[in-house]
């Protein structure tokens, strides 16, 4: 059932906010969800729709982190605020915060007033800047989580999650999170139906299983400088066939394992034991999506050994059985 908007405003105001270096492919992403939401509306003769303006901090051109810009139509007011705020993310989030405070500042402003504000990625520093984020959960892109928990600590921030919703304020993980992020407002717009047709149109699923850690590959963060631990740290995923334990990769570096395991974890940030489960994830999930080997092949050449293993692996950390990633997710699918 299609949820009208209003009768004297039909259509839904966005600005989608932008600032030098903001992340082109997220700012489109969202931009085009709303596109193909207005061309499925007008099919169905439906009321109702997006108007989409591109805002920052003042009128022209805004370069992007690749080879193009957008034209920004809008500056930033707080005195005219749209129906549906949406700040994308970029790379180096921390010196833009310095180097223009005035997005957190209008955030600040707005936040009281407007309808709904959504940030993309590392877009939720503004939102956390503007301390309207203190107490509720949000999520960020990976890469970020550690650096949002340590300057905003009265925020919950959920790793894991694609994206949060705390009443009016939405947040995504990175990049393509944001286009999760957008089908969701669609569908909280108008409906579910038009949600998936948009998702159909961009070939991407309305809802994916799994947090953002099945499309990040977690194991490069885990990696260190430390010669000795990264060296370990190749023979593991050159060995994950066999029983690896710590005490087999204590005497390796010639440690204790009280000591081996204090090191492992101060250079990693995780424990021996985790690293090489989340290894042996990395190596399942990479071989289900070729779509190749059998589920015991699969669980062998990971060194899981068994197909239960292997399911009981996927449903810790996708909450979904190996069979149905490989369903969703295989490069051949259909």
């Amino acid at each position: 059932m299609i949820k009208p908007i209003s009768k004297e405003s039909p259509l839904r105001t966005v600005d989608i906010i932008v600032y030098p270096g903001f992340k082109a492919l997220e700012a489109i992403g969202a931009m085009k969800v709303f596109d193909y939401a207005n061309t499925h509306l007008r099919l169905r003769k439906l009321p109702g729709g997006y108007d989409v303006r591109i805002a920052s901090t003042a009128v022209g051109p805004v370069e992007s982190d690749t080879l193009m810009s957008l034209q920004a139509s809008k500056a930033l007011d707080a005195q005219r605020l749209p129906d549906l705020a949406v700040i994308v993310g970029c790379h180096h989030v921390e010196q833009v915060l310095q180097d223009i405070p005035a997005i957190a500042a209008w955030v600040a402003e707005a936040a009281p007033r407007i309808d709904t504000l959504a940030a993309l990625c590392t877009g939720c520093f503004f939102l956390a800047e503007a301390g309207v984020l203190d107490g509720k959960s949000a999520a960020t892109h990976w890469s970020a989580v550690d650096s949002l928990r340590q300057r905003y600590p009265l925020i919950q921030v959920n790793a894991d999650a694609i994206f949060v919703r705390e009443g009016k304020f939405w947040t995504s993980a990175g990049v393509t999170a944001g286009i999760d992020l957008a089908l969701a407002l669609v569908e909280d717009d108008f409906s579910r139906d038009i949600a998936l047709e948009v998702a159909r149109d961009l070939v991407v699923y309305l809802k994916r299983p799994g947090g953002q850690s099945q499309f990040s590959v977690h194991l490069s963060s885990q990696m260190t400088t430390h010669p000795s631990i990264r060296q370990l740290q190749g023979w593991i995923m050159e060995h994950l066939g066999d029983e690896l334990g710590v005490p087999l990769l204590a005497a390796r570096l010639a440690m204790s394992e009280r000591n081996f395991t204090r090191v492992f974890q101060r250079e990693t940030g995780t424990s021996p034991t985790e690293f090489i489960e989340t290894a042996r994830f990395e190596v399942a999930r990479r071989l289900l999506e070729d779509k190749v080997s059998s589920l015991k092949q699969v669980a062998v050449q990971a060194g899981l050994h068994s197909e239960e293993r292997l399911r009981r692996l996927f449903q810790k950390k996708l909450a979904i059985t190996p069979r149905d990633y490989r369903e969703r997710f295989s490069s051949t699918a259909r």
